[in-house]
C-alpha cells in the first residue's frame, strides 16, 4: 500500500510554515493519540502517520528531498528513520507538552489569586464608595532573605531535573515532557529548609486596603486589583485580589438591573377620589399625581429615578406599584357610615364597580357553560 503525501496528512499546503505544521499536528495528535484511543488499532496507525509527516516537514533537510523526490527520495536518500533517538524527542517534546500538560519552563510560580467577599448597602452600590478593608499579606523572610534556606543563600538547582523544573518520560516510541516530581517544577530544591518560614521565604501578615467603588456595581460584580493577591514563589509576580460584590436587601427598594421597584400603600380616599402621593427616591422624595379610581396594582413609572450603570451614563427607572389599603379597627360609627356609602354604590348600579362587574359577568358565563344553561 503507498504512503499518502505528508502534506495530506496534516491537511496543510505545501508553503505551510513551521507553527502551521505543529497547529495541524497537534489536532490530529490530540485526536489520534493512543491514551485516547486504547485498542483502536486505525486511530493509532493515523497518530504514526501523522507523527511521521511531522517529523519530516519539520526537518528542513528532508523536507527538501521529499518535495523534490517524493517518498522514494527520502526511501534511497536517507530514510526516515521514524521514531528512534534522541531527535524524535527534540521534535515533540513541546507539542506533547501542550497535549498532555507540562510545558518547558520551570522556575518559581505566579501566586494564587485571592477573593474578598465585601457587602455594601444599596445607596453605596448605587452611588459608589471608598472602603477599607485587611486582607493577608507577605513579607521576605527576615531569616533566610526570602529563599527558603536555612543558610540563607538561594537554595541548588533539582538534581533530578537539573534545575529545569521539566523531566522526561519514555512511554512506547515517544517522549512526554512532565513537571519534576521532585521540585514541582521550580527547578531549585531547599534540602534544609528555614525554621521560621519553613522553606516557604515569606512570613504572613494582614494589611488594609482601601477599596474605591464605582457607582452602579450590583451583586456578582467583582473588582480586580492588581498583584495584591499571594505572593509568587522566590520572585515570581504576585496573583491578584478580587473584591465580589453583595448587595444586601433593602427595606424600601427592590433592585432589578439598573431599575428600582418599591410598594406604596394609599388609603381607600385617595385612591377613590385621588390626590397627590408623596414617594420615596434614593435621592429624596418626589410627588406623584394619583387619579381618581386607582385600583391596587398600578404602577407609576418615574424615569431616571433608578441606578445609574457602572458601564454607562444610563440610569434606570424607578417603578411605584400602590396597593389600596383596606382601613382595619374601625369605629361603630365609621362601620355605620361605610354601611350607607356601601347601600349608595349598590343602588346606583355597576358604574361604581367596573372590576367586580367585569369578573361577575365572567363567573356567570363559566358556571353557566358548566351546567349547559342558555
Amino acid at each position: 500500500m503507498s504512503k499518502r503525501d505528508y502534506y495530506e496528512v496534516l491537511g496543510v499546503s505545501k508553503q505551510a510554515g513551521e507553527d502551521e505544521l505543529k497547529k495541524a499536528y497537534r489536532r490530529l495528535a490530540m485526536k489520534f493519540h493512543p491514551d485516547r484511543n486504547p485498542g483502536d488499532a486505525a486511530a493509532e496507525e493515523k497518530f504514526k502517520e501523522a507523527s511521521e509527516a511531522y517529523e519530516v516537514l519539520t526537518d528542513a533537510q528532508r523536507r527538501a528531498v521529499y518535495d523534490k523526490y517524493g517518498h522514494e527520495g527520502l526511501q534511497r536518500g536517507g530514510g526516515a528513520d521514524f521514531g528512534g533517538g534522541g531527535g524524535f524527542a527534540d521534535i515533540f517534546g513541546d507539542v506533547f507538552a501542550d497535549i498532555f500538560g507540562g510545558g518547558r519552563s520551570g522556575g518559581p510560580r505566579r501566586g494564587a489569586d485571592l477573593r474578598y467577599m465585601m457587602e455594601l448597602s444599596l445607596e453605596q452600590a448605587v452611588f459608589g464608595t471608598a472602603e477599607s478593608i485587611r486582607i493577608p499579606s507577605w513579607d521576605d523572610c527576615g531569616d533566610c532573605h526570602g529563599h527558603g534556606t536555612a543558610d540563607g543563600k538561594k537554595p541548588g538547582a533539582c538534581p533530578t531535573c537539573g534545575g529545569a523544573g521539566q523531566v522526561r518520560v519514555q512511554q512506547g516510541f515517544f517522549v512526554l515532557q512532565q513537571t519534576c516530581p521532585q521540585c514541582r517544577g521550580r527547578g531549585t530544591l531547599v534540602t534544609d529548609p528555614c525554621r521560621t518560614c519553613r522553606g516557604a521565604g515569606k512570613t504572613r501578615r494582614e494589611k488594609t486596603l482601601e477599596v474605591k467603588i464605582p457607582a452602579g456595581v450590583d451583586t456578582g460584580d467583582r473588582i480586580r486589583l492588581s498583584g495584591e493577591g499571594e505572593p509568587g514563589e522566590r520572585g515570581a509576580p504576585a496573583g491578584d485580589l478580587y473584591v465580589q460584590i453583595n448587595v444586601k436587601p433593602h427595606e424600601v427598594f427592590d433592585r432589578d438591573g439598573n431599575d428600582l421597584h418599591c410598594t406604596v400603600p394609599i388609603s381607600i380616599v385617595t385612591a377613590a377620589l385621588g390626590g397627590a402621593l408623596e414617594v420615596p427616591t434614593l435621592e429624596g422624595r418626589v410627588s406623584i399625581d394619583v387619579p381618581e379610581g386607582t385600583q391596587s396594582g398600578r404602577q407609576f413609572r418615574l424615569r431616571g429615578r433608578g441606578v445609574r450603570s457602572v458601564r454607562s451614563a444610563q440610569s434606570g427607572d424607578l417603578y411605584c406599584n400602590v396597593i389600596v389599603e383596606t382601613p382595619v379597627r374601625l369605629s361603630k360609627a365609621q362601620k355605620d357610615l361605610l354601611r350607607q356609602f356601601g347601600d349608595t354604590l349598590d343602588v346606583e348600579g355597576s358604574q361604581h364597580h367596573p372590576e367586580a362587574s367585569s369578573w361577575l359577568g365572567k363567573a356567570k358565563r363559566f358556571f353557566d357553560d358548566l351546567t349547559g344553561a342558555s
